[in-house]
């Protein structure tokens, strides 16, 4: 690798590249770059689809005249075909997904389902055991609301809101508290129990199951697709020059 280039008054050598990509920690996301951009070399999009692209991409960046479009790709560098070329990127990307894992998203799906239901939940949390066993059996008898409660004695943020949090992921709480929460039926409440330096009462308000919909699906797809990319990534290792005899 022999290429030289100059910025401002320093001469960079092509080898020195890697090392400076690892400083600013651009490394990532080059890679990420290059590897989008081998998958998706071979996809094409409709010209209907290129022109509503490069309409959207120029709307975005604001090239409504010939001359700010091209005062833009003078400063970017570019010319107008790497402009086409930037505009219709994520439309090849998104084809590339929908094509390599949108026959797998059922199964996915449901080997993830458990993490991906949600759930509303009530939650007091106390370093008072004493107080937590008195508040839980006030709310148990209606001597008082779970969420008058909550705001009086909850020492967490969730005191804001009466104790009420969600809907969340059922992986989004404590794990003791998930484990809790996927046995429970709306309403149940559960007493005091320790948690870390807590004391903790919790309530299951409402459970709601995922479904595999159009949001699921593409949020899925999206999932695999950057599982993907960091097994690509991690692949690669460390970039080292090739040696001056090796043909590309």
């Amino acid at each position: 690798m022999t290429g030289l280039f100059q910025i401002g008054d320093k001469l960079l050598q092509a080898q020195d590249i890697p090392s400076l990509l690892k400083r600013y920690q651009l490394m990532p996301h080059f890679l990420r770059g290059v590897i989008i951009d081998q998958a998706i070399a071979n996809l094409t999009c409709t010209e209907a689809q290129k022109t509503t692209a490069v309409e959207k991409f120029e709307n975005q960046y604001q090239l409504n005249t010939p001359e700010t479009k091209q005062a833009w790709l003078k400063n970017q560098d570019m010319t107008q075909e790497q402009l086409v070329e930037m505009a219709i990127r994520p439309i090849l990307l998104e084809k590339f997904k929908q094509e390599t894992w949108s026959n797998q998203v059922e199964r996915y799906f449901l080997t993830r389902k458990s993490s991906l239901d949600q759930v509303v939940y009530s939650l007091i949390r106390t370093k008072n055991p004493g107080l937590a066993h008195e508040l839980y059996f006030r709310i148990v008898e209606e001597e008082q609301t779970f969420a008058d409660a909550a705001r009086q004695h909850s020492e967490g943020p969730e005191g804001r809101s009466g104790g009420l949090l969600g809907p969340v992921p059922l992986s989004q709480p404590h794990p003791a508290i998930g484990k809790i929460l996927s046995v429970s039926k709306p309403g149940q409440i559960w007493a005091p129990r320790p948690l870390t330096e807590w004391t903790v009462i919790i309530r299951l308000e409402k459970f709601i199951p995922a479904q595999l919909d159009d949001s699921m699906r593409r949020a899925l797809i999206d999932e695999l697709f950057e599982n993907w990319i960091r097994e690509q990534i991690g692949k690669i290792g460390t970039l080292k020059p090739l040696r001056s005899d090796v043909k590309v």
